[in-house]
């Protein structure tokens, strides 16, 4: 019995898992054509409010549900759940109520903070899907907390589906009404809203259905009061909620920064907000970097709970060095491709090869994002909240405080070097305050030293390779398009024979990737 309940929580998060790649690669990917259509000034419209969708998706979809989930998940009694719920639910609406008045009331002071009271109406249009946060949250939380994963996971990818389309219409209409780009942006911020609407009617329909079948009635377990659940919802939701919009974050203080210093660096108003456009490339490149390294931490996540739930201690330290061992080696790999390609990729993706240096600083957050995801998820496995709080509070604070001289100094250059900055303090915070076998995980086996030199060749021939073709070749941007696959299949190529030449990871950890065994078999 115990083994047939969790092949289906295994099977469960395999669904969720899965649903949230679908939904983050819909939400790289439509920043392309869309950028394209609109051009760098109407992409910088776009993104300077985009950190406040971010916010809220993260709240409903990432953050607050796993931590509901987890409420439900620690009684059985379906009238204590149900309680609980209710009461979730009354403190989140007061959540959400505060924030959509925050943001109507003070949306022209928001705008003029970020240096262009023209955005006001975006940030109007955005702020009515927080009025859907406390049922996406507690609904999903639920669903989540019984083991049904279906519902959140096809809410989720509806959401995506729906807010994309929004988007890209309005930037079709756009372009052909010769609107401008802050109209474009208000009808584009609106997809958030629709997109909240329709994932709303997913979640009903599930809740309906459930709601037809005989429900218990109300136990004598006592739940939890109103104070004592808003401070777990503080401590344990709010670190849960601040890591799943670690990048958001970090883009919002860009959105309130950037363009302001560039204009006190000396640009005009027109050139600040075209630059800031091509800084804001490399979010969407960063996003696709993450998929496959915070795919597999994901996926290993059902693991160390196993292990925490059957007090198998030696268990959970290994599953848990198997998941930063392979976000870091995956990541790593990732970076370094789109370090190495950065000139091709700019100008297949965007049109031209403007901000290659920035963008390709960018690209180390990559590595750095996806190891403190992995640490802070042992640490929130195992119950400690606060250190990893305190880390990404502490990396806020010092983009805060360097962002602007950077800009000021090195333009986007300086952007993406505080980003950089910033992460590498939230990640040294939390690896030197790990326990010793989670801060060795890195060092065993010469592990570095072997990712070095793996990512190294790699980044040599599809460097280098790529740079002669372009040479001999001088391609269009469709063709470069080609190149650029060429090389990253190469470079996956090159990669992974070298990783396995030089065992870079255990026999353990090459079954846990997907199509490992048949790879092992068919190297040997």
């Amino acid at each position: 019995m115990q083994n047939k309940q969790m092949k289906h929580v295994v099977n469960g998060a395999f669904i969720l898992s899965l649903a949230a790649l679908i939904a983050k690669i819909l939400s790289a990917v439509y920043r392309v054509p869309f950028q394209n259509l609109v051009g760098n000034t109407g992409f910088y419209v776009y993104q300077q409010i985009y950190p406040l969708y971010g916010i809220g998706m993260t709240f409903a979809l990432s953050g607050l549900p796993v931590f509901i989930s987890k409420l439900i998940a620690e009684q059985t009694d379906s009238g204590w759940q149900r309680e609980t719920l209710r009461r979730s639910a009354v403190l989140l609406t007061f959540l959400s109520v505060l924030i959509f008045i925050g943001l109507q009331v003070g949306a022209e002071q928001i705008a003029q903070s970020m240096g262009d009271h023209q955005l006001a109406p975006l940030i109007d249009a955005v702020a009515w899907m927080f009025l859907f946060m406390p049922w996406l949250a507690v609904s999903r939380g639920f669903f989540q907390g019984r083991f049904i994963m279906v519902p959140t996971a096809l809410s989720q990818v509806i959401e995506q589906i729906v807010r994309v389309a929004v988007i890209l219409i309005a930037a079709v209409w756009a372009v052909q009404g010769h609107w401008s780009v802050y109209k474009m942006g208000t009808w584009a911020m609106s997809g958030a809203a629709f997109g909240a609407l329709a994932s709303s009617g997913v979640l009903l329909y599930f809740w309906w259905r459930r709601e037809r079948q005989p429900q218990g009635n109300m136990s004598e377990v006592a739940v939890p009061r109103y104070r004592d659940l808003l401070r777990r919802f503080l401590a344990e939701g709010g670190s849960l909620c601040l890591f799943a919009s670690l990048i958001v974050l970090l883009q919002l203080v860009d959105s309130f920064s950037v363009k302001n210093n560039l204009v006190v660096a000396g640009l005009g108003q027109a050139a600040a907000k075209s630059l800031k456009g091509v800084y804001d490339r490399g979010q969407p490149l960063v996003q696709l970097g993450l998929v496959l390294a915070t795919a597999l931490s994901t996926s290993l996540l059902p693991s160390l709970t196993r292990a925490l739930q059957r007090q198998r201690q030696n268990e959970f330290y290994r599953q848990a060095v198997m998941m930063i061992r392979l976000s870091c080696a995956f990541s790593v790999a990732a970076a370094g491709g789109l370090i190495a390609l950065m000139p091709g990729v700019n100008r297949l993706l965007f049109g031209d090869t403007h901000g290659d240096l920035a963008l390709g600083l960018y690209m180390l957050s990559i590595v750095l994002v996806a190891l403190i995801l992995s640490y802070s998820s042992v640490f929130q496995s195992l119950g400690e909240y606060h250190l990893p709080t305190v880390a990404l509070l502490l990396g806020l604070v010092v983009k805060l405080a360097i962002n602007g001289w950077a800009v000021r100094q090195w333009q986007i250059n300086g952007a993406s070097g505080a980003t950089v900055f910033a992460l590498a303090v939230m990640f040294w915070l939390l690896w030197w305050r790990s326990r010793n076998y989670i801060r060795q995980a890195l060092f065993r086996q010469n592990f570095l030293g072997k990712l070095f030199v793996c990512t190294g060749g790699m980044v040599l021939v599809v460097g280098v390779l790529y740079a002669q073709l372009v040479q001999w070749l001088q391609p269009g941007r469709l063709a470069t398009g080609g190149l650029v696959l060429l090389c990253v299949a190469l470079g996956g190529g090159v990669f992974l024979f070298l990783a396995r030449k030089l065992r870079l990871l255990t026999i353990r950890e090459w079954l846990a990737l997907p199509l490992g065994k048949k790879f092992l078999r068919r190297f040997k």
